[in-house]
């Protein structure tokens, strides 16, 4: 009989209690109960962003397997947990379509007409290519500004990108789409600061679903005011202690829940399971099975034919969301534990 296996999963990822049961140890924790000791005889762990995954927490552990169910990965020192022989999985465009809700359920609520509206999307990863492709049908001018995608473009098709200097004046609204990224060819944190922000258009539109350090937060609560621009915040810096001054000056302004859909959770959590059968599988805790238990969660998105801005205004609103954050900033936290997920269009 093979040994079960330990896994540590934290206690508010949706949909997945009772999947691993049936072939190992199960340990919930809440993210803040996630300490050497309680995960250092564990094999592997799930998580979301809330866990810190670093030597802090991993160094003389059993674990050699974490995945993640998110698309983001800088809660977790890749670095050192790739020396450590550690195998990191992450759930890669599991929430597009969610975000892609929010950016244009976001500009429909502050009245941009996507036919008349030229919009900037900065990285077009599985998140940004969904809010292009969304922007497509909608009928708007879609520029794109991703500099690693433009580098490894073929000749014919490096006229589809431009850089961010270049694209700034020309867009109506710009979007952020990144990782957070603090070193390498092209770091992200503070991508938008005072010089980007003299760029846009007066009266233009700012949003930012990506990760609160890739824009500065003093310089857009500097600039912002004396030049107009609307602000959409759903990942701040700092977080969950936000700063209140751009909370005021923020048209919209939610708790990291762009991409808290339905159907997003639910991927992201299939994804998690089925990486985590792989580990298992591959490192003998287990047969192979003939079937992965993710039964009634949402499969991989399969691109929308068509789209209408009504079927859009109809499946979100952010100004309710808004309206809870401005009201109880400090209870950041819990509005984003306890969100309703909402249904996709």
């Amino acid at each position: 009989m093979l040994n079960r296996p330990l896994i540590v999963i934290e206690d508010k990822i949706p949909f997945i209690k009772g999947r691993f049961e049936p072939y190992a140890e199960v340990r919930y924790l809440h993210p803040d109960q996630f300490r050497r000791e309680t995960v250092a005889d564990a094999d592997a762990m799930i998580v979301r962003t809330r866990t810190r995954c670093n030597a802090e927490l991993l160094a003389d552990t059993k674990i050699k397997f974490i995945a993640t169910a998110t698309i983001g990965t800088d809660h977790i020192d890749m670095q050192w947990c790739h020396s450590a022989g550690i195998d990191v999985q992450n759930a890669p465009g599991c929430n597009a379509p969610a975000v892609a809700q929010y950016v244009w359920a976001t500009l429909l609520c502050l009245n941009k007409n996507p036919l008349h509206t030229t919009i900037g999307i900065v990285g077009c990863g599985n998140v940004g290519s969904i809010v292009a492709q969304w922007g497509r049908m909608l009928g708007a001018n879609v520029l794109i500004c991703d500099p690693p995608k433009a580098e490894s473009a073929k000749p014919d098709e490096k006229q589809n990108f431009m850089t961010l200097e270049e694209m700034l004046p020309l867009c109506d609204v710009v979007t952020l789409h990144t990782p957070l990224t603090t070193n390498g060819a092209h770091p992200t944190f503070h991508l938008i600061g005072e010089r980007q922000l003299s760029l846009m258009r007066d009266g233009s539109t700012l949003i930012n679903a990506a990760r609160g350090p890739v824009v500065d937060t003093r310089a857009l609560i500097s600039i912002c005011p004396k030049r107009n621009i609307s602000l959409a915040i759903d990942c701040w810096e700092g977080e969950p202690d936000i700063n209140l001054e751009l909370l005021h000056i923020a048209d919209i302004a939610t708790p990291h829940i762009a991409g808290y859909s339905l159907q997003g959770k639910q991927r992201a959590t299939r994804m998690s399971i089925e990486s985590t059968f792989r580990f298992l599988k591959d490192n003998n805790f287990i047969e192979a099975l003939t079937e992965i238990p993710v039964k009634n969660l949402t499969p991989e998105y399969i691109p929308l034919n068509s789209l209408s801005a009504q079927q859009i205004i109809e499946s979100y609103n952010p100004l309710s969301d808004t309206e809870k954050l401005k009201a109880s900033p400090h209870d950041f936290e819990r509005l984003r534990a306890d969100y309703q997920y909402r249904n996709e269009p």
